[in-house]
């Protein structure tokens, strides 16, 4: 076994975290027994900032389209060990440019299921998300609760930023909010699966959340925070 690293990424989907760590660690010659992947936030997880090695001068390798699109997908599974089992393949390909045209090795079996699983959670999405008007009396907004099995919301949430275009939007889940205002998607916090709002506490929660996320005092106390 050789030096321990620990990686500490920025969250649940963070593939440009995990690409740049990835990379870092494979010039470094790393192998991934000695590697452990964490996600920032994590209360499970005592936080802990990552130790990568330097970057070795005149080295450097590539990857194909291939895999780079296929680990785009299956880090947004739902599987902790997701990170490891890509660096895993990562660390592999460098040897064997053609391992992924290996269909029966585990490693590509167990990647390549997990971005199916992704790609499917999406499309389940775009047709089960339903919008329940709020605040008509004033200004209406449209919200909607649903449950990914994984991380997709954000790829998710162009589809509905093109569907619905011309009316302001959030989609809630346990995992992070979408909301659209007419120009640009934002991600903001999740809301506890404790709290998921059946149809009749719909209104209830999101007039809880907004007061919470997008109070003015709050946001303007933040920028001046940084």
């Amino acid at each position: 076994m050789g030096q321990a690293h620990s990686i500490t990424l920025d969250g649940e989907t963070d593939f440009d975290g995990w690409r740049k760590a990835a990379r870092m660690l494979a010039l470094n010659d790393v192998q991934p027994p000695d590697v452990t992947w964490r996600v920032r936030g994590n209360a499970s997880e005592p936080f802990e900032p990552s130790n990568l090695p330097p970057e070795p001068p005149h080295q450097t390798f590539s990857v194909s389209a291939r895999f780079v699109a296929l680990a785009q997908s299956a880090i947004l599974h739902r599987d902790p060990l997701r990170f490891a089992i890509l660096y895993r393949l990562l660390w592999r390909l460098r040897g064997d440019h053609d391992l992924l045209g290996a269909v029966d090795d585990p490693d590509v079996a167990r990647v390549s299921a997990m971005a199916k699983a992704v790609h499917r959670d999406v499309h389940r999405m775009h047709p089960s998300v339903r919008f329940r008007e709020i605040g008509r009396e004033q200004k209406s907004h449209y919200v909607a609760w649903f449950e990914p099995e994984h991380h997709i919301v954000e790829r998710a949430a162009p589809f509905f930023a093109r569907r619905f275009a011309d009316m302001p939007w959030s989609i809630l889940t346990r995992d992070v909010c979408a909301h659209w205002d007419g120009h640009a998607v934002s991600i903001t916090a999740g809301i506890a699966k404790a709290e998921a709002p059946t149809a009749d506490r719909l209104e209830e929660i999101w007039r809880r959340y907004h007061a919470s996320i997008f109070n003015p005092a709050r946001l303007h106390n933040e920028v001046h925070k940084k």
